[in-house]
């Protein structure tokens, strides 16, 4: 597998570091894949629809605005994440039903919980740059998260 501090003492030239400000709430500490992002406010709606599509070992990238009054991720729409093929979920923003959610074979980093659900409005952008925690995150990239934090890169360093 891999380690973050590993991979940052191979590649130092070619990461970016997210700043430490997330939690693990999966049942998958270590996880990795190409980027899909996604740009949204308090609705998780978009979330839902992209993690019924099939995920082929991605991870999605979402940009919440690091918004702590509504969980965009819930049980269930992780348990269809796992069923998808998603390695895993980066939530600039909350979660919810986290004793469930760390029971899944999901990776999932978020800035923490809140038991309240978002607006369904349909409202949320795909394949956008998102920019939180101190870097932009264009999709297509490869992101890489264990306990020791989160980096992106824009090639898969696991395969040089």
């Amino acid at each position: 597998m891999f380690s973050t501090p590993d991979l940052c003492d191979a590649f130092p030239n070619a990461i970016k570091i997210l700043d430490p400000i997330f939690n693990n709430y999966g049942g998958n500490q270590k996880f990795y894949g190409q980027v899909v992002t996604l740009k949204c406010f308090e609705d998780n709606s978009k979330v839902k629809q992209l993690a019924a599509e099939a995920g082929r070992g991605r991870v999605l990238v979402v940009d919440g605005g690091g918004s702590l009054r509504r969980a965009l991720l819930g049980d269930m729409i992780a348990a269809n994440a796992v069923k998808n093929g998603w390695a895993g979920l980066v939530i600039n923003g909350c979660i919810r039903d986290c004793d469930e959610i760390a029971e899944l074979a999901l990776g999932v980093k978020a800035l923490n919980t809140i038991p309240v659900k978002t607006d369904k409005r349909d409202l949320g952008d795909v394949d956008v740059p998102v920019t939180f925690a101190g870097q932009t995150i264009e999709p297509g990239d490869w992101i890489y998260g264990d306990n020791n934090g989160i980096i992106v890169s824009k090639f898969d360093l696991l395969r040089q």
